[in-house]
């Protein structure tokens, strides 16, 4: 997947989190925004995983170094 689905996720959970920094909201809310940032979290870490193991596709068998020539 592109990157630019990695810095949605960041930019939807910075959002997220500013919210429930600004301190006006009911309890409900807050921990909605709480539950928010946690699945954003998760989505985020799932997100960086499959770019990870995209990348490690791309990169020649598993176990082997790549060498710069």
């Amino acid at each position: 997947m592109p990157p630019e689905v990695l810095d949605r996720i960041v930019d939807r959970l910075e959002r997220t989190a500013a919210e429930l920094r600004s301190g006006d909201l009911a309890p409900e809310r807050a921990a909605a925004l709480v539950d928010e940032c946690a699945r954003l979290a998760g989505e985020a870490g799932a997100e960086l995983d499959r770019q990870v193991r995209a990348a490690d596709a791309g990169s020649g068998p598993a176990g082997q170094l790549a060498l710069d020539q």
